[in-house]
């Protein structure tokens, strides 16, 4: 084992990142799962320091099965090392969020990360400039599902102990008025899809041994399960001021919907989308402006 973060690495195949990343899910390889933070007392130490925490971490069971609605799966009112105590008789899930705000090394480990992963942006000429850029680590019993949903950030995702399987679609999937509801919110939380709509040969499917990562795009709809022992993994993931803006035009596009209007895509029409990103960026904050706002556009 290694404590040395700055050893840490994801490879990343130049060809595969410029033709796939944040629209198609594909895979990579990594050694992080020989570094020290991943040790079971390093882990035990950082879970006993997040119970002060609540904001940060979330403790559940598993769902009764991948078509489940996400926020059906009840919490429990553990604390993560409570849980992790106990994780196969409760079939438990631990979220241990923003590990960057609870240890240094943690912090070093994403900062490396990502220089990795921007560099791969800029040699690719892709947006690169991160707005937000936060790191997690899953601990999850065996047998343990977590239900069919999709995320606004675009994620690198590690195996780091056990097996997990991740069922994964590409963004495209999902039609625009699936998509808008999340953002309308303004927070950073999941949207929810009915699983049951969607051809499984669509999926990409990867088994996720120590050593195995995948990346996966902005708002792709997956679902994952674990196998028969407990499961470690490590994700961080970023928004960049691209993928914001796409996200306050979605947000608008929400509104224009509920006025019976039928909103261009993100990215269709350039010029509109710096409006409305910026009419939703100042609303937001305010709620009661958004109404506001979106008429206000109409009549520019």
């Amino acid at each position: 084992m290694t404590s040395v973060s700055s050893a840490a690495r994801l490879d990343l195949d130049d060809a595969v990142f410029s033709e796939n990343s944040d629209r198609v899910p594909f895979g990579f390889s990594h050694n992080l799962h020989g570094l020290m933070l991943f040790e079971n007392e390093m882990l035990r130490s950082l879970s006993e320091r997040y119970a002060a925490h609540p904001e940060d971490y979330f403790v559940c069971g598993s769902a009764s099965s991948a078509g489940a609605v996400f926020y059906s799966v009840p919490k429990t009112p553990l604390k993560p090392h409570e849980a992790l105590d106990q994780l196969e008789a409760g079939s438990y899930k631990i979220l241990l969020k923003r590990l960057e705000r609870h240890d240094g090394g943690f912090r070093d480990l994403l900062n490396t990360l990502f220089a990795q992963v921007k560099g791969q942006l800029q040699r690719n000429r892709f947006p690169d400039e991160a707005v937000r850029l936060e790191s997690s680590v899953f601990i999850s019993a065996p047998q343990a599902t977590t239900p069919f949903h999709f995320d606004p950030e675009v994620n690198f995702f590690s195996q780091i102990e056990g097996e997990k399987i991740y069922h994964l679609y590409e963004p495209s999937v999902l039609a625009e008025d699936e998509v808008e509801p999340l953002y309308v919110r303004a927070t950073t939380d999941i949207g929810q899809v009915d699983l049951a709509r969607w051809d499984p040969s669509a999926e990409h499917v990867f088994r996720l041994q120590p050593g195995a990562g995948l990346h996966q795009p902005q708002d792709a709809p997956h679902w994952v399960e674990t196998v028969g022992s407990r499961s470690i993994s490590y994700t961080f993931v970023y928004e960049t001021r691209e993928g914001r803006m796409r996200s306050q035009v979605r947000s608008f596009n929400a509104y224009l919907r509920r006025l019976h209007f039928d909103p261009a895509r993100p990215g269709e029409r350039p010029t509109r989308d710096a409006i409305k990103a910026a009419a939703m960026a100042a609303a937001i904050p305010v709620r009661r402006q958004i109404g506001k706002a979106v008429r206000s556009v109409l009549r520019s």
